[in-house]
């Protein structure tokens, strides 16, 4: 297996410049990183990508932290952004952190010793608490919006409006929204635009929550929702949904609708019921861009970019 020494030799140049030609071709001049590239290519020298990294100071590796592993809206995240990461060859690890608390910075910040970048979700982490985190390494953050900050963001909020403006036109006069988290920023901006289609469309509108996104908060939230007599749902999260829909299929209670992913209106055979569906992946290498981008080799770091993902209803 041929060496860099190797490259060196037939290149006519010392190994410390055909290392720098290889790994920092900005730092040589450009006909001796052709000609170390040329004998590389010749051998079929593949350069050790772990050397390569560490002799630009970096680690290689960029972390996506996210707040639980239980909720699966993250699962097609991480593996768009391990994708788009390993087609650079970098690695990605996976850390749980909330970032609720203050306290919780002291982990990040030892976990940025390890890392070069952070891919960050904190949906319900204070604004100071999700900048102090994002100070230690260059950061996007995922799913939500701070000002200064770069982010990629599933436009939920829009697709949310558009479920009540289309409830409403199918003649559902009352109209229940199930809400997230407490303190979730997503649910902010879902209940902002869900105000503004009912308003719009004439719908009556009755606000339930916050709920965790969980089955148990839907199977929790069901007796509300009989209460409020709506007959048309819009529940937070798919899986606040089909806790929903198992109670009410129980009670059998069919003359209430609840909106749902493709896949579950597909699979229960709900028939016309509209449904959302967030490209996980594609959010998940739109934020690895970004954040290659900031890692990438400038003097001055690039502004921050806010990038929103259309989400359609169907």
């Amino acid at each position: 297996m041929p060496t860099l020494a190797d490259v060196a030799a037939l290149a006519g140049v010392s190994k410390a410049t055909a290392s720098r030609a290889l790994g920092r071709p900005d730092l040589a001049a450009p006909e001796t990183v052709a000609r170390v590239r040329a004998a590389a290519e010749q051998l079929g020298f593949v350069p050790n990508r772990a050397a390569t990294q560490l002799a630009r100071g970096r680690t290689g590796v960029v972390a996506v932290v996210v707040p639980t592993l239980d909720n699966t809206f993250f699962t097609p995240i991480i593996g768009g952004a391990q994708a788009r990461a390993a087609d650079s060859g970098m690695q990605l690890t996976i850390a749980v952190h909330g970032l609720e608390h203050a306290a919780q910075l002291a982990a990040v910040g030892q976990l940025a010793h390890q890392v070069d970048g952070f891919l960050l979700t904190a949906p319900r982490g204070s604004d100071e608490i999700v900048r102090a985190a994002a100070s230690f390494k260059p950061t996007v953050l995922i799913d939500r919006e701070i000002e200064g900050m770069t982010s990629a963001v599933a436009d939920t909020a829009t697709a949310f409006g558009a479920l009540v403006s289309w409830f409403a036109g199918k003649g559902h006069e009352h109209v229940v929204y199930i809400g997230g988290p407490a303190g979730s920023w997503q649910d902010r901006q879902r209940q902002a635009a869900i105000r503004a289609a009912a308003e719009s469309s004439g719908a009556r509108l009755t606000m339930l929550g916050p709920y965790p996104s969980t089955f148990a908060a839907g199977v929790e939230a069901a007796e509300a929702v009989v209460a409020a007599g709506a007959t048309a749902v819009v529940p937070y999260a798919t899986a606040i949904g089909l806790g929903l829909m198992f109670v009410l299929l129980r009670r059998g209670i069919r003359e209430v609708v609840v909106s749902s992913e493709r896949m579950v209106v597909e699979s229960l055979a709900l028939g016309d019921v509209p449904s959302i569906d967030v490209d996980g992946e594609k959010l998940g290498e739109m934020a690895m861009d970004q954040l290659l981008t900031l890692l990438g080799e400038r003097r001055e770091p690039p502004p921050p970019t806010r990038r929103r993902l259309t989400v359609p209803i169907s």
